[in-house]
């Protein structure tokens, strides 16, 4: 078999998992797609047919992390919380109590363990990998924490808004 053909056995067999994986992390379809898009491309340009699944999978999510970390704040706060930029005023949000109820939630919604790793994150700007080194955890462990203080916010300012 051809390259190509090769590449193209890997797509058909793994872009849906792919793909589901850059939509959990991204929650943005366009994004996702292009993310998944990207790897087989990189695949194809550097000749490399014989991966894994693990192998794609950890491409996806890289890439994933890689978009998430090029991001401003602004931007991140907003894939974060999946805002659609019309229900936001550029110039308003997020407003002071919106601001204030996020670290009252972090202060008081929170575990400890869970709090500590935004606050690296997000006060100290720490990557996963400081994070997790600092902590003594492994990085995946950095991610779902992060997820779980995230969704705990969502579900605080969804309440509340």
């Amino acid at each position: 078999m051809s390259h190509r053909n090769d590449i193209e056995q890997l797509f058909r067999t793994h872009y849906l998992a792919m793909h589901r994986l850059a939509m959990l992390i991204l929650r943005d379809e366009d994004v996702a797609r292009d993310i998944v898009h990207d790897v087989f491309e990189s695949l194809l340009t550097a000749g490399l047919t014989d991966v894994s699944a693990q192998y794609l999978l950890r491409a996806v999510r890289n890439r994933c992390l890689n978009h998430l970390r090029s991001l401003s704040a602004r931007e991140r706060i907003k894939e974060l919380y999946a805002i659609d930029e019309r229900e936001i005023a550029d110039d308003e949000w997020p407003d002071d109590d919106t601001i204030a109820q996020i670290h009252s939630t972090v202060a008081n919604g929170l575990t400890d363990a869970c709090r500590r790793v935004v606050e690296l994150r997000f006060t100290d700007g720490k990557s996963y990998k400081e994070i997790a080194s600092t902590l003594g955890i492994s990085e995946v462990a950095v991610y779902k924490h992060l997820r779980h203080a995230i969704d705990v916010l969502r579900l605080k300012l969804s309440q509340n808004g």
